[in-house]
């Protein structure tokens, strides 16, 4: 491996280059430049160091979006600890099992989830800290209580010449040591850790810098609306754009549709990444009531006036994206077609992504200009893609894939590992999709959530899903089967009832006819033969997808 390869030392340079240059900022809060942020890491390094911390130990962060879980991941790695993100919405048992799991010494807690934690329960940890100022919640370590308490004094006796950017010289990491360790949502039981190591992070950093990072002004502002614990916002949004050198804005409260439109407007930020749901609430509250009139419809469809119509919305939408957008680049879950087709008839720069936790996380992407409706992209750069035994009629099959992005595999899980790669080192990844003539792959669903037609066809309850979805006074919903019957739960939208003045009874009737509506468009064998009202949200994963399996026996 050259040094080039290094992601450590893609940090270093990134860092040197970029010395004064705006790096992280919390929305409404303190700005820190690249400098300031070498000199966190320098200072953490010192309590590593001190408190005994050896290269290979694990350091677990668990806390909201904020520039000190981004000093404190670039600390961790830069050190040749590895880094356990956990994601802040798991309860305290999930976190405990995770952190004993892992056998982390150190834990960062953020301020939400911290108050929830009792730190007895995690026996292997050298010391708590408080992520927002590093302040030590609890500590078995009296050298590194010490450290702590006089950080400030040691750091000045270590750098007595000041510190600059020549004191920036990061651990030399080779491709296959263990840079992370990320447990999966857990959607079927307890997470699973997914073993990375430092090449899995440097090959997306290689792929993404390349094929989206090109396209961006230099300096870019970015807002950051996807959790760091998760793989999508930490390589997309976080680790790309600070080895870019831009400046990346965190919200550090709870990331609504409304305060990130908001943020939008007044960040500008130069690409926008993010998971559906977001995007799909954004636009149907603030662009689809503008337009959703039946003298707007007439006037798309006249000649010249139709394309002056949709440069107009056109315009709306990147006001309300913050102006400045290269392109949404959406992943994570599956993407509403009808918004999908709403971007695409108005030419807007959107694309969709596709990867996992265990290839760090990408698998697929195309940029906009090569955007097929429907599709994820094509395989991306260090990766080989393939659909592995396609069905003959339908070309479906399981996604498999194999390169540097690959995990080396599940923490103290052989079985479990040799039940994902197989002996030529091809990743399942338990999604079932085609691929077209010019290497463009769409994603059918997952391979467990296949359900079996009455005549023993394949019925892919995701497709019926997203028709569902876009149909009236429907929130969200989830297709079950019955024995030989399909039954759809749906969540409706009883603000958007009740602005129609529509009671239970109404809202029945409703679903009846969309019901009727939708079997219209499906073949016989996978037609919803009931809708049941679903009062609650769905309750989702970190990445919004639905946890199907707390809803299997409701049917």
């Amino acid at each position: 491996m050259t040094n080039k390869q290094s992601f450590n030392n893609l940090l270093e340079t990134t860092i040197k280059e970029n010395w004064e240059r705006n790096a992280l900022t919390d929305y409404k809060g303190r700005t820190l430049q690249y400098g300031v942020v070498a000199r966190r890491i320098a200072k953490l390094h010192i309590i590593f160091e001190k408190g005994g911390l050896k290269v290979g130990d694990r350091v677990a962060i668990c806390g909201r979006n904020s520039s000190m879980w981004a000093c404190t991941f670039l600390a961790t790695v830069t050190y040749g600890a590895v880094v356990v993100p956990i994601q802040n919405e798991f309860k305290p048992e999930q976190i405990y099992n995770i952190v004993n799991h892992s056998e982390s010494k150190l834990l960062f807690l953020g301020d939400v989830v911290a108050p929830t934690i009792d730190t007895k329960m995690m026996s292997g940890l050298k010391a708590t800290f408080f992520l927002p100022d590093c302040s030590l919640i609890a500590c078995e370590d009296e050298e590194i209580k010490k450290t702590r308490e006089n950080i400030d004094e040691i750091f000045d006796g270590v750098y007595a010449n000041g510190f600059s950017k020549d004191n920036v010289d990061y651990y030399k990491d080779s491709f296959e040591d263990l840079a992370m360790i990320n447990y999966t949502s857990g959607t079927t039981g307890f997470s699973k850790g997914v073993m990375l190591p430092f090449r899995v992070l440097w090959s997306n950093m290689d792929f993404l810098m390349e094929a989206i990072g090109s396209k961006l002004k230099k300096n870019s502002d970015v807002l950051a609306i996807l959790p760091m614990a998760h793989m999508y916002g930490l390589s997309c949004e976080f680790l790309m754009q600070f080895c870019m050198g831009n400046h990346l804005y965190f919200l550090t409260r709870l990331p609504s549709p409304s305060v990130i439109q908001h943020a939008f407007t007044e960040i500008h930020p130069s690409i926008i990444v993010s998971v559906p749901l977001v995007i799909e609430k954004i636009i149907r509250k603030q662009i689809f009531p503008l337009i959703d009139s039946k003298r707007m419809r007439l006037l798309m469809l006249v000649p010249g006036v139709g394309r002056k119509i949709k440069k107009r919305i056109y315009n709306q939408v990147m006001d309300i994206m913050g102006g400045n957008v290269y392109e949404i680049m959406i992943g994570g879950a599956s993407f509403s077609r009808e918004i999908e087709n709403f971007f695409t008839k108005i030419n807007f720069p959107v694309t969709v992504g596709y990867g996992t936790t265990e290839t760090g996380p990408m698998i697929t992407y195309s940029d906009y200009t090569d955007f097929v409706p429907g599709s994820c992209g094509t395989a991306a750069k260090n990766m080989e893609v393939k659909i592995l035994n396609p069905d003959p009629k339908t070309g479906a099959g399981e996604i498999v894939t194999r390169g540097l992005n690959v995990m080396r595999g599940y923490y103290k899980n052989e079985e479990a590992t040799r039940e994902v790669i197989d002996e030529e080192g091809w990743f399942h990844t338990g999604d079932l999709g085609k691929m077209s003539k010019d290497g463009h792959f769409f994603i059918l669903g997952r391979i467990k959530n296949m359900l079996l037609g009455s005549n023993g066809q394949n019925v892919y309850p995701e497709e019926i899903e997203d028709k569902l979805n876009s149909m009236l006074l429907v929130n969200e919903s989830l297709v079950l089967q019955k024995s030989e019957k399909l039954i759809a739960l749906v969540n409706p939208d009883m603000t958007e009832a009740e602005n129609m003045g529509l009671g239970d009874g109404d809202v029945m009737k409703v679903m009846e006819r969309n019901r009727k509506e939708l079997n219209g468009l499906l073949p016989s064998f996978c037609q919803i033969s009931e809708i049941r009202i679903h009062n609650k949200e769905f309750e989702k994963t970190p990445k919004k997808s639905i946890k199907r399996y707390l809803y299997k026996n409701l049917v």
